[in-house]
């Protein structure tokens, strides 16, 4: 583990020996499960995100990635479209009447109509992709360092960059995506942690600790890891799951200190 996630790790579970280090301005919560709901265990989750009425989520692995419209209550797939079998999907997000969608390591992104998820066309980045999403007119990108960058999501011209940091530490490894309140809220990867991000200054304002949601889903192996955050905004509804996960939770934060 590096010492960046052992930071985070120990802002969600203090102890004495590392409450000394832990930033005052850093909030922690845990959680409560509001609602279970199904989820595909084939799904490798890379992107998930809530409009009117529809979760639509976004897999990975190559020749099974796929942009997809589901219904809530029993899981399926209400429309979806694979990716090319050469790419692997990543991070999604809407724009406008588009879906924008992001490629791990190919530099390849993509957009698609949402009302029927055909394609709109294709876009050209740098680095990798993992996960995306809307701050205001800015479209987001993580691809696995400290940094997050800020697009113009029409023409996907890189507009700036900040870098999380925690205790005054950068911060890698952020994955999946989800703009609440002002805040990004970010998936550390291989970790049962969340994180809440000022987009202005890259400080984690607060850590949720999701700890025991993979063990209470019954998902197994070392992929199946936490990833995926949709925000209802109009019921103030908090979704998560995880890759390969058989169940998505609605969940409340609870225990904050």
């Amino acid at each position: 583990m590096t010492l960046f996630l052992a930071m985070a790790f120990a802002i969600a579970a203090p102890s004495a020996a590392t409450e000394p280090t832990t930033p005052a301005a850093v909030s922690r919560c845990g959680y409560r499960i509001v609602e279970t709901y199904p989820h595909d265990r084939n799904s490798f989750t890379q992107g998930l995100f809530w409009d009117d009425g529809h979760l639509y989520e976004g897999t990975g692995q190559y020749g099974r990635s796929r942009v997809a419209r589901l219904d809530l209550k029993t899981g399926k797939a209400l429309a979806q479209t694979p990716l090319p079998s050469d790419q692997f999907g990543e991070g999604i997000v809407r724009w406008r009447d588009q879906i924008i969608g992001v490629t791990w390591q190919g530099g390849v992104g993509h957009r698609w109509r949402i009302k029927d998820l055909k394609p709109a066309g294709s876009f050209r980045y740098d680095g990798e992709g993992w996960g995306v999403t809307l701050h205001g007119d800015e479209l987001v990108l993580s691809d696995g360092t400290p940094e997050l960058r800020f697009f113009d999501p029409a023409t996907m011209k890189e507009q700036r960059r900040v870098t999380v940091s925690i205790g005054g530490r950068p911060l890698p490894m952020l994955n999946e995506l989800e703009a609440i309140d002002g805040e990004i809220w970010a998936n550390v990867w291989m970790t049962e942690l969340i994180v809440r991000i000022d987009p202005d200054s890259g400080a984690v304002r607060g850590v949720v600790d999701l700890s025991g949601l993979k063990q209470a889903t019954g998902a197994t192996g070392h992929d199946a890891v936490l990833n995926g955050i949709a925000w209802d905004a109009k019921k103030k509804r908090l979704f998560v799951t995880g890759k390969y996960w058989p169940n998505l939770y609605e969940i409340a934060l609870a225990d904050c200190r």
